[in-house]
């Protein structure tokens, strides 16, 4: 599923038995693009990685104790850069209250050309964030489930996508 120039949520069912719980929730690209939603130091992260750009865009919640919780994050795109990145704000989530949120920008492009595809409890290939070392496993606590929805805002913009294509032959 792409999320790419729209808005998306990531969605994700976890309970915490050790106040040690740690590592990626999900993860998708690498340190050259991606982002994830991960638990480190008893707090949520999430964490995009525009290109490798520094600095990572990050949205962190306050510790948290052992339980059940929906942890996620959600992007409300609002615009488009002169780049044609998506512009907008983030929310991170545990349960139904917003702990932080701010600006972001998402990046157009595809994050990896092979390799980091998308991952849940772990991060397959190179870290997308600086924050863990992959594979970064998730433990302390089991992940029950992971949703990730897209808007419907997506505009493609068809010659765009074609140049693009062509350019790679």
């Amino acid at each position: 599923m792409s999320t790419r120039g729209r808005s998306y949520k990531i969605l994700a069912d976890v309970e915490l038995t050790s106040p040690e719980g740690e590592g990626v929730i999900f993860a998708h690209g690498s340190r050259f693009g991606g982002h994830a939603l991960f638990l480190k130091d008893q707090k949520l992260w999430y964490v995009y990685n525009f290109l490798g750009i520094p600095p990572e865009q990050r949205f962190v919640s306050d510790k948290l104790e052992p339980g059940k919780y929906v942890l996620g994050m959600e992007f409300a795109k609002e615009s488009t850069g002169e780049l044609g990145e998506a512009l907008g704000t983030t929310k991170l989530y545990v349960d139904e209250d917003v702990v932080a949120e701010g600006p972001m920008r998402t990046q157009l492009a595809f994050f990896t050309l092979c390799g980091d595809g998308l991952c849940v409890g772990r991060d397959s290939g190179d870290a997308v964030s600086k924050e863990y070392s992959a594979p970064a496993t998730f433990k302390g606590g089991t992940i029950l489930q992971v949703e990730v929805s897209t808007g419907d805002d997506h505009y493609l913009d068809l010659e765009k996508e074609a140049h693009a294509l062509l350019a790679r032959e």
